[in-house]
């Protein structure tokens, strides 16, 4: 019986790994939080819906080099995606985020693997499972935007360092996808793919003697091939505009570095980055902590600097915007998934004697538990002899549990009263509320379950969970509501009007001066455009016009409906 129990286990492990679990797993984690949506969506009007209509424009003119009257100030990358997506989809909010979408899930996965190598299996997997559930992450995951495209070229780049370092024999391979990736992240993202290149310089350089990675032509072979696409763009858009659409990418970068947006001063990103990967961005700086006391074997500069320098860079960088941090997220997830781990094991009493580094891995062996010795151990002594106090490490796994419950009680009592006195619309906030409060709930009763009443089945995954499923219920809250998603729902709504959808659908409409964000979105859901006239006295009665509410009109015309201070009219008698 107990051979037959040891085989079926042995089967079930072949069948576990050969199926992939972890990446179906992680695909059953993220996808809903992609997919669940109110029914409805609607692009952001900057920058999204000025990507979309951007590739729109590419898309249906067929000039897929530069559609427009004058040089551009970005690479074309996003706007090739996206565009591809009309090609194979149709033109529609779904195909505007579909590259984002697949671009974030590669992007879970890659970080699974660099974590799997670097760390361990079950690390890399909690990593990947922290990531989905970032806010800031989730949200630009399903945003038509070039952000998490490049994260992901990134991320592609550092696992393919990180395999030519473990298979010399396919090192030229790995070096050229590397390179690879850092020039197509140039087609994506202009010179911001610089930032994270020059993050990764500490581990490049530093870690030269060893992986030899500078020195490995395939490498500057891989970046010259990536760059072929933004230069053969570059050569043909100098064919109509001169030097000018070379120098107008360097005049973007300069503008951009040379202005303030919003008043958002040096310490932007140290308020900024906390409040919106809270609680992740915690864990993460006791991961930080954890790895500086016990550096990881080879991997220091990837895991602890690379951080480091970019939030330097993106601090000294004088624009400062919440989505130029994502590239952060990634590597918030990977510290924080450190530091659960670590409080995992102390919650389930896995504090032992410190000393050795004897189970530093062997570089040759892929998925080895890197950091085990340092996950479940941690040093309190000089030269690490010391014993840990489990106790006191106990208490502070026991305050954190039921410093949150005691959240997320505030929460659900703030919500009661919500749903006592609120409108429907502060309802529909209050059921996000309500899911993260309810979840949070999780953590003390697991606590008290094993430390109360003794049940030793209640192991750290509960705990884990207990961290990981209120995020995951309140992002997917939000998203069946629309509020990721359905960004500007009083625009969709009135184009959706039977009258206007009638009148769009079967005639050209001239735009009259229509401008800004509202302007944006215009553009991109009106099916048939017109002129772009600067006054009415230039169209033709009957025509179709898009117009400021607070421009004067004095030709005779019929006004259809007013959205966000613009009127859809027909010019004529009034009829």
């Amino acid at each position: 019986m107990k051979y037959q129990i040891k085989t079926f286990y042995s089967i079930w492990q072949q069948i576990h790994q050969w199926c992939g679990f972890p990446y179906i797993s992680l695909l059953v984690w993220i996808l809903p939080l992609l997919l669940f949506n109110s029914g409805n969506n609607s692009l952001m009007a900057h920058d999204e819906g000025l990507y979309a209509w951007r590739s729109r424009v590419m898309f249906e003119s067929g000039d897929w080099i530069n559609p427009w009257s004058e040089p551009h100030h970005k690479t074309p990358g996003p706007y090739w995606l996206i565009a591809s997506s009309y090609k194979l989809f149709g033109i529609s909010d779904a195909s505007v985020r579909l590259p984002s979408m697949i671009a974030g899930i590669l992007s879970i996965l890659l970080l699974y693997e660099i974590a799997k190598i670097i760390l361990d299996k079950k690390v890399a997997w909690l990593a990947a499972a922290i990531l989905s559930v970032e806010f800031l992450w989730l949200q630009y995951s399903r945003l038509g935007t070039p952000d998490v495209p490049m994260i992901c070229l990134v991320l592609l780049a550092i696992w393919s360092f990180i395999k030519a370092e473990l298979h010399p024999k396919y090192r030229y391979f790995y070096c050229f996808i590397a390179g690879l990736s850092f020039g197509l992240g140039f087609l994506v993202r202009s010179f911001m793919i610089f930032l994270p290149i020059v993050a990764l310089l500490p581990y490049l350089i530093a870690e030269h003697r060893r992986h030899r990675h500078l020195s490995n032509p395939m490498f500057y072979s891989g970046f010259v091939v990536g760059l072929i696409p933004t230069l053969s763009w570059i050569w043909l858009s100098s064919q109509r505009f001169g030097n000018n659409s070379f120098e107008e990418l360097f005049r973007f970068v300069f503008r951009l570095g040379s202005n303030d947006r919003g008043d958002h001063g040096i310490l932007f990103y140290l308020w900024n980055v906390p409040a919106k990967g809270f609680p992740w961005f915690f864990f993460a700086l006791l991961g930080l902590v954890l790895l500086v006391r016990r550096p990881i074997p080879r991997y220091q500069l990837i895991l602890v600097g690379f951080p480091l320098v970019l939030f330097a860079e993106l601090s000294i960088f004088s624009t400062r915007l919440p989505h130029y941090s994502l590239a952060l997220y990634p590597f918030i997830a990977l510290l924080a998934s450190v530091a659960l781990d670590w409080l995992g094991g102390i919650f389930s009493k896995r504090i032992t004697k410190v000393g050795s580094r004897d189970a530093t891995p062997d570089a040759t062996t892929e998925g080895t538990s890197a950091t085990r010795w340092l996950i479940n151990r941690v040093s309190t002594g000089v030269g690490g002899d010391k014993l840990i106090s489990s106790s006191s490490h106990l208490k502070l796994v026991g305050n954190l549990s039921y410093a949150f419950g005691g959240l997320g009680i505030l929460l659900v009592l703030a919500c009661v009263v919500a749903f006592a006195v609120g409108d429907a619309e502060i309802r529909k906030y209050a059921t996000i509320v309500l899911a993260l409060g309810l979840g949070w709930l999780i953590l003390p009763l697991v606590w008290i379950g094993r430390y109360r009443f003794g049940q030793k089945f209640i192991t750290a995954r509960y705990w884990i969970a207990g961290w990981l499923i209120p995020a995951w219920l309140a992002l997917a809250v939000a998203g069946f509501n629309g509020f990721i998603g359905d960004y500007n729902p009083d625009v969709r709504a009135f184009l959706t009007q039977r009258a206007i959808a009638s009148i769009l659908q079967t005639n050209p409409v001239n735009f009259v001066q229509v401008g800004g964000k509202t302007g944006v979105l215009l553009n991109f859901y009106t099916p048939h455009h017109g002129k772009q006239v600067q006054q009415v006295s230039e169209l033709s009665a009957g025509s179709y016009a898009w117009i400021s509410a607070k421009q004067a009109v004095s030709t005779p015309h019929r006004v259809f409906g007013t959205v966000q201070n613009y009127q859809l009219i027909k010019l004529g008698s009034g009829e």
